[in-house]
Formats: C-alpha cells, sequence, structure tokens
C-alpha cells in the first residue's frame, strides 16, 4: 500500500488511522470536516472534495459516524423513536459513506489491488440483533452494509481487484463511545487502527463484499 485516502481523518479511528498508515510509509490524504469543511451529507461538498483529488488511491477509508446525533442518544424502546433522529442518523451513517464512494469510484485504480472500507457497527448486523433497541444507529447501520454490498458488486466489473468491505472496529476508547463503554472491552484508537489494517491486509479480492470485525471474523448481514 501507498497511497491512501482517509475521510473523517480528525475523529479518533480516522487519526490513528492516518498516524499508522504515515509510520508506515503511506502518502495519507486526509479529509474532514473541521479541518476542511467536508460535509459528508452533502453531495456538493462531497463532489468537490474529492474532485480536487487526483489519486489513485490504493485505500479510500471512510471513519465518519456518529451513535448520537444533536443530543438524540440511542433508542432504548419504539416510544423513543423519531423521524428527526433516525433521518439524521440515515444522513451521516447511511447517505455519507454512500455519497463517498459515489464520488470515489474514480479515485481508484482499474488495475491491482485496491480497498475501500467503511466503518459500521455489529449492531448493524440483522443476524445478530438479539437485544433489539438502537433502532435508528442499528438500521442506518444496516442499510450502509447494504451500500456496501450492492456497490462492491457493480464495481466489481469494472475493478477486479478491488476489495469493497464494512468492517466493525469493536468498541474504541474515543468521545464517540465513552458513554457506552459499559462492561464491554474496549481498546485504545491506536490498537483499533492497527487491528483494522491487519484485516485489511489479509483480505483478497474474494472478499469483496463482505463485512468483517476487527479479528478479520465474517459478520452475518
Amino acid at each position: 500500500m501507498e497511497t491512501a485516502l482517509i475521510i473523517g481523518s480528525s475523529g479518533g479511528i480516522g487519526t490513528a488511522l492516518s498516524n499508522a498508515l504515515t509510520a508506515r510509509g503511506v502518502a495519507v490524504t486526509g479529509l474532514s470536516r473541521s479541518r476542511d469543511g467536508l460535509d459528508v451529507t452533502d453531495e456538493t461538498s462531497v463532489k468537490a472534495a474529492l474532485g480536487a483529488l487526483t489519486g489513485p488511491f490504493d485505500l479510500v477509508f471512510v471513519a465518519t459516524g456518529a451513535l448520537e446525533i444533536g443530543g438524540a442518544e440511542p433508542e432504548k424502546t419504539l416510544r423513543h423513536v423519531t423521524a428527526d433522529a433516525m433521518i439524521d442518523q440515515f444522513k451521516l451513517n447511511t447517505v455519507g459513506p454512500s455519497l463517498v464512494l459515489k464520488h470515489a469510484m474514480r479515485l481508484l485504480p482499474r488495475k491491482g489491488r485496491s480497498v475501500f472500507a467503511a466503518l459500521s457497527a455489529r449492531v448493524g448486523s440483522i443476524g445478530d440483533n438479539r437485544l433489539g433497541g438502537w433502532y435508528s444507529y442499528r438500521t442506518a447501520k444496516a442499510a450502509l452494509n447494504q451500500m456496501i454490498h450492492s456497490g462492491a458488486i457493480e464495481l466489481a466489473r469494472t475493478h477486479k481487484d478491488l476489495i469493497c468491505v464494512a468492517l466493525h472496529p469493536g468498541t474504541v476508547e474515543t468521545k464517540f463511545t465513552e458513554k457506552y463503554v459499559g462492561q464491554n472491552p474496549s481498546v485504545p484508537a491506536s490498537q483499533a487502527a492497527a487491528n483494522l489494517l491487519s484485516v485489511l491486509e489479509g483480505l483478497t479480492p474474494q472478499d469483496t463484499g463482505k463485512f468483517f470485525d476487527w479479528q478479520s471474523k465474517e459478520v452475518r448481514w
């Protein structure tokens, strides 16, 4: 891997990924809302930011996302579901990565191994859902997984060596999760980044369109 584009490079995982890749000698380009004004929910913003890049990139990694948006916490019951909270979750956690995938296609090499990865979450797995709740976040991540799977099918026709995957990073010690760690084991962002890069290194084009956790185990849709 020689070149990488990190979307959400100022966040906990995005920063850690950028640092880890740079330490390995990879030329990293980072884009974020706080540093570059990139709003992944606005196609005009995404098109302008990615349109200014030339590429190609061996890795495009979307590290954006949020569990709470506008103070709306994950719903414990159906009574807490609201249209605004659900739409906000879809805009950031589904629409955002989808727009990046759309406008990053031209930045991915058509020949040679490359990876497009987006942070998902195990709670987005329908098959693994045994607790319910967290309706908006779960549903948005499930929709993201569908976008990644569908995008992988289309891109395989033109980018034969591309690996397009959704990744569950585990519980990472960032502002994103500090209220929800509880009894779940968690790791620093630097360790999460190392875990995710290890997963990516082990993937082949036959793995495109799949959903993996930080241990390289495939997660059920």
